[in-house]
């Protein structure tokens, strides 16, 4: 008699010990999350340290990411981070991944994925990821910037992109890969008292990620490790 293998166990990163909350950590100034400070932000040369996360350090240890390697390995990926300019304030635009999906399955993520070899740059893959997967019309997104590259350990260089963002009245999103499509408040998240530190103790043996949790959602891992460094980048 057959039986069907057992589905496998998803990490909950939502029972995972909190180490730390990140309320000492210095504020972004008000006046730095408005739409032309975003602008201006984006075109001086101040001097700023990207945080590296220990996602980061694994990659990079363990030779997921290896630019001499010639075997296919290391990836190039766009994602694009949507600063909605809404009536009430600006906001991100994030993505409920599907629980299908063989990467980061049921996620909260930006909308964002693999560089095409037609894509002339990885402006351009931000742009027509987001295009596929929650139909944002490009006409409504105007790219300020990018932050610099996220190491992740599923073997990615991702660039996160920075657009300004007019909302649309409806996303219509690829069921396949998204399940929901929502925003947060750009003032929530670039508040370090709603960032937390939590540590998993594994096989492999401990390591931090930063979680940013909002009403019932769980944004965690390498989302929030480029919120992170959004955080870092405006707080100057």
């Amino acid at each position: 008699m057959s039986s069907k293998p057992a589905a496998p166990i998803r990490f909950d990163p939502t029972i995972v010990p909190i180490e730390r909350r990140c309320d000492s950590d210095p504020r972004v100034a008000a006046e730095a999350l408005a739409v032309n400070a975003l602008r201006q932000r984006f075109l001086k040369p101040l001097q700023w340290t990207p945080e590296i996360t220990d996602e980061n350090r694994y990659a990079m240890a363990s030779k997921i990411i290896d630019e001499r390697s010639a075997s296919g390995i290391t990836t190039h990926a766009a994602v694009l981070i949507p600063v909605l300019q809404k009536s009430a304030g600006l906001s991100i635009l994030l993505t409920q991944r599907t629980d299908h999906l063989h990467d980061h399955a049921g996620q909260i993520s930006f909308p964002g994925g693999r560089m095409d070899a037609g894509d002339r740059d990885l402006h351009e893959t931000a742009l027509r990821e987001s295009q596929e997967e929650i139909g944002l019309e490009r006409d409504r997104v105007e790219i300020i910037g990018a932050l610099p590259e996220y190491l992740t350990v599923s073997g990615y260089r991702v660039t996160p992109v920075v657009a300004l963002v007019e909302p649309q009245a409806h996303y219509p999103a690829d069921a396949f890969e998204v399940a929901d499509v929502f925003d947060v408040p750009l003032a929530f998240l670039m508040d370090p008292a709603n960032h937390e530190v939590r540590v998993w103790n594994g096989e492999e043996g401990r390591r931090r990620f930063y979680a940013m949790p909002y009403q019932e959602r769980f944004i965690w891992g390498a989302t929030a490790g480029m919120l992170r460094n959004l955080y870092h980048f405006l707080k100057i």
